[in-house]
C-alpha cells in the first residue's frame, strides 16, 4: 500500500494506471466508468440524501466496528492471523505469524486501539445500528426504492457482524468476545436488513467453494 499509494489504509483501486484510495472515491470512479444501475440517484435531493447517509456510515461506523472488532481480535494470535491471512497460502500465515507481534503493535497504533477506545466504538456502532433502522424506507431500501450508494455502504461496513453466505471469504470463527457480540445484535431489524442487502445484491461468491 506504501509503495501504490503513499499511505497505509485500504481499501485502494489501481483502475487506468491510477491508484484511487478511499471507498467513496472508488465508488465515484467506477460509477463514471459502470453508470447502469446507478448507485447515485438521479434526482437531486435523494441523490443528497444518498451522498449523506453514505458518508455518515463511513465515517460513524467503519473506524468504530474496525477499532472494537480489532480490540479483541488481536488478542488471540492464532484467530488474529487466520482473519488476516484468510485464503492465503500457508507459507504466507507463517509470514503473518512470525510478524504478527508488530503487525498488532502497529494496528494498535494505527487505529488507537485500547480499552476505551473500544469501549466507546461499541457504543458508536449501536448508535449507527439505530440509525439505519430508523432510516429504512418502505421500500425497504434507504434512499427511495432502490439500491443505492448509501445501502451499498452501510450493508457493506456491517458485513463484518452479518457474515452472510456472499460475503467473498471464507471467514474463520469469531473470538468468543466477537461472537457473543454478534449474537447480542444479530436478530435487529437492520442486520436483518443488511443480510437481505447481501443476498439481493451481492450474490454468491465465486471465490467461496461451497
Amino acid at each position: 500500500m506504501l509503495w501504490e499509494s503513499g499511505q497505509k489504509k485500504v481499501p485502494a483501486l489501481r483502475l487506468d494506471g491510477e491508484t484511487i484510495v478511499d471507498s467513496t472515491r472508488i465508488i465515484a470512479a467506477l460509477e463514471a466508468r459502470h453508470p447502469d444501475p446507478s448507485l447515485y440517484p438521479a434526482d437531486p435531493t435523494a441523490r443528497a440524501r444518498a451522498l449523506a447517509l453514505e458518508d455518515y456510515f463511513d465515517e460513524e461506523l467503519g473506524p468504530h466496528i474496525r477499532r472494537f472488532f480489532f480490540h479483541h481480535l488481536l488478542q488471540d494470535a492464532a484467530a488474529a492471523v487466520a482473519t488476516l491471512a484468510v485464503d492465503e497460502p500457508p507459507l504466507t500465515h507463517l509470514l503473518y505469524r512470525a510478524a504478527f507481534p508488530l503487525v498488532r503493535t502497529v494496528m494498535r497504533l494505527d487505529m488507537g486501539i485500547d480499552d476505551a477506545g473500544a469501549a466507546a466504538s461499541a457504543v458508536r456502532v449501536a448508535a449507527a445500528l439505530t440509525r439505519l433502522e430508523g432510516e429504512l424506507q418502505p421500500s425497504g431500501y434507504l434512499v427511495g426504492d432502490a439500491f443505492s450508494v448509501a445501502d451499498l455502504t452501510a450493508a457493506a461496513l456491517f458485513g463484518p457482524l452479518v457474515r452472510a453466505d456472499e460475503f467473498p471469504y471464507r471467514l474463520p470463527p469469531l473470538v468468543p468476545v466477537l461472537a457473543n457480540w454478534r449474537a447480542s445484535m444479530i436478530d435487529r431489524p437492520g442486520l436483518q436488513w443488511a443480510h437481505t442487502m447481501y443476498r439481493r445484491h451481492r450474490g454468491r461468491s465465486a471465490e467461496v467453494i461451497a
